[in-house]
């Protein structure tokens, strides 16, 4: 299974969003996105759960920050724009953070690697 993860930055802070408690890893934090169903590319499926979870358009899908995997899936963190503001449609919070923040949050395994890996977090 692919992944996709969409890493969007403003003013020095990424957005992250809460995961409902019902769901699998409820609680922690994540960068938004979701699978990537059949015949769609990164892109197409980072616009799709963009839409769907935040209910902003894309302007940009660029650069593959980080690809990780393990014996189930791989997830690619993809440096995204969007235009409007975010609203957390399927996330129980949404949260502009600053790295060091991030490294305080309860986040999903993969997340938080990313965040310390990548962005250099603590």
């Amino acid at each position: 299974m692919d992944v996709v993860a969409g890493v969007c930055s403003r003013n020095s802070t990424y957005l992250v969003g809460l995961r409902p408690s019902h769901k699998r890893a409820g609680g922690l934090w994540e960068f938004p996105g979701g699978k990537i169903e059949a015949e769609e590319t990164i892109e197409d499926a980072l616009r799709r759960e963009w839409q769907e979870e935040l209910g902003v358009e894309l302007t940009s899908a660029a650069q593959v920050l980080a690809t990780m995997r393990n014996d189930t899936f791989t997830i690619k963190f993809i440096e995204v724009g969007v235009r409007g503001e975010p609203v957390a449609l399927e996330h129980e919070e949404l949260l502009w953070a600053t790295v060091n923040e991030l490294s305080e949050l309860p986040m999903h395994s993969y997340d938080s690697q990313f965040v310390v890996t990548y962005l250099g977090g603590d």
